[in-house]
């Protein structure tokens, strides 16, 4: 019997209108594919996400995490910053752990608009970690 993959998720609470929609669409992929969603941590921000992510890929029973944000562009370059140290640490934490991370953040330089219009990028984050564990787990 072939046993039944377990991701976690972490989401971010900043933008959370637009969060929380990638988090119900990542919920809804996840039960497509017929993988179990076994936690959801919430976090501050984006920022905030690597102690999340560590906690949940030193978890035994978890095989994956998917990573959901919304870092939208504002009076300075702070979106850039909060993103490229956010995606370097959380493929770090992919390799040190040996388990695949979902990059399902979106920005930075996007508007409000464009954040809404990219909700549906959860889905392709929660099919990267089930292609990635899949492709790799018998290596």
């Amino acid at each position: 019997m072939v046993k039944k993959m377990k991701i976690g998720i972490v989401v971010s609470e900043f933008n959370y209108d637009i969060t929380s929609m990638m988090l119900e669409r990542a919920k809804e992929h996840a039960k497509f594919l017929g993988v179990e969603v076994s936690e959801v941590i919430h976090v501050p921000g984006v920022f905030d996400m690597p102690l999340a992510i560590k906690k949940l890929l030193e978890k035994e029973g978890i095989d994956g995490v998917v990573t959901l944000g919304a870092v939208i562009k504002g009076e300075t370059d702070h979106d850039e910053t909060v993103i490229s140290h956010a995606a370097r640490k959380i493929a770090d934490l992919a390799l040190e752990h040996d388990k695949p991370v979902g990059l399902g953040i979106t920005g930075p330089g996007m508007t409000r608009m464009q954040a809404h219009e990219r909700i549906d990028r959860a889905k392709a984050a929660v099919e990267s970690v089930v292609k990635l564990h899949e492709n790799v787990s018998n290596r």
